[in-house]
């Protein structure tokens, strides 16, 4: 399996070259893997139940809308998981192109279905349905897309980069929620470059999810800060890549991918759940790490998948709710916080876990070079955004 050695976000990069220099990398890096030694690399399952899980719910009937790179649909763990979604610049269906490969990893991380006896990428969600939505390197279009998204079924709407802030960009995430739609979004990969606050996961109607290692600590990129929501695994997490290959990444994106397919497996299970009470179901199942309480490390806490989809208080919903940040979601009475793994006696937040702080990498695949020609225009996109990325 590939392990590509780049930053986390789709990156912003300045002039084409750049882009151009990047994406030779990600094409040229990869190698073939095993598909059976994929789904053993997923560690992450065993911690978060996910068997369990998906005996309960498998996200059957829920759309979630992946704005992003795009996704090769070909893939062999994504047979029958994508929709034709949309090309917003040119209002048409997006087609089976990721020049990048980042759109198609968190395609298999959210509804990955695998391929015969235990091979392949396994998803959260595996029977929840991919809407492929394009570019996410343009504030305007972004909207566009939330909007095409929302009023096209998508139920769980991911937004796994980073970009400008914009009063259409702020609209559309405002109608999606009030539309009843569950949006996920990243705290970003500079946490210890910076710690830019990045949008659209700094919008108070997104969930903001950060990024833990196998240890549960938050890993020294993962942006902290008070629009954290929730924390889920973002570190050495496998993916599908175009052409039938796959890629290792480590990133906020991975976690946030995970917590969609969280998401979409609560609306399949409690269809009239409203978005705001699938968010406070999230969080507020969550296992509490770092100082007691919300902190701006953790969130509310770390995903705590089979809690969010088994605790009581599911019935019935509260009217009229609106989403809200971590610090106030555990409003909820009959769902807390559950408490969890090693405390920090120290004042204040707990800081990222500097011995793991892996370099972020973008879930990218490593397609055929055939693909490298058609970067070239994604690569004139991706340089007018200031930043972009998953």
């Amino acid at each position: 399996m590939a392990r590509v050695t780049l930053p986390g976000h789709i990156p912003a990069l300045r002039g084409i070259l750049a882009v151009l220099a990047v994406l030779a990398v990600v094409f040229g890096s990869a190698a073939p893997a095993r598909a059976d030694d994929v789904r053993d690399s997923q560690w992450f399952l065993a911690p978060l139940k996910v068997a369990q899980a998906q005996r309960i719910s498998k996200g059957a009937g829920v759309i979630v809308a992946v704005l992003d790179t795009g996704v090769d649909a070909r893939h062999q763990d994504l047979g029958g998981a994508v929709l034709a979604g949309r090309q917003v610049v040119r209002n048409e269906p997006a087609g089976n192109l990721d020049t990048v490969g980042h759109g198609t990893g968190m395609a298999g991380i959210i509804a990955g279905r695998g391929h015969g006896a235990g091979r392949g990428v396994l998803g959260i969600a595996p029977q929840a349905k991919i809407m492929p939505i394009t570019p996410a390197d343009d504030t305007f279009f972004v909207g566009q897309g939330i909007r095409w998204a929302a009023g096209h079924g998508a139920k769980v709407i991911v937004l796994a980069f980073g970009i400008d802030d914009g009063e259409g960009l702020r609209a559309a995430v405002s109608e999606a929620a009030a539309a009843d739609v569950v949006l996920v979004g990243t705290s970003g990969n500079s946490g210890d470059k910076g710690n830019e606050v990045e949008f659209p996961g700094a919008y108070p109607q997104v969930l903001t999810v950060g990024a833990v290692d196998r240890r549960n600590k938050v890993a020294a990129f993962s942006n902290h800060g008070p629009h954290v929501d929730l924390v889920a695994p973002g570190v050495d997490i496998p993916a599908p890549a175009p052409g039938d290959k796959y890629v290792t990444g480590t990133g906020t994106s991975g976690a946030a991918g995970i917590v969609a397919g969280a998401a979409a497996l609560i609306r399949a299970k409690y269809p009239d759940l409203p978005a705001a009470e699938v968010v406070r179901r999230l969080t507020g199942t969550a296992t509490d790490r770092g100082d007691k309480g919300r902190d701006d490390y953790y969130g509310a806490g770390q995903l705590n998948l089979l809690a969010a989809l088994t605790a009581p208080g599911t019935d019935p919903p509260v009217p009229g709710a609106e989403p809200i940040r971590s610090g106030r979601q555990n409003a909820t009475p009959d769902i807390e916080p559950t408490r969890g793994g090693k405390q920090n006696a120290a004042a204040g937040a707990e800081p990222p876990d500097e011995d793991g702080g892996i370099p972020p990498i973008v879930l990218v695949a490593a397609g055929s070079m055939v693909l490298l020609g058609a970067g070239v225009a994604a690569a004139v996109l991706l340089a007018r955004s200031r930043r972009a990325g998953g």
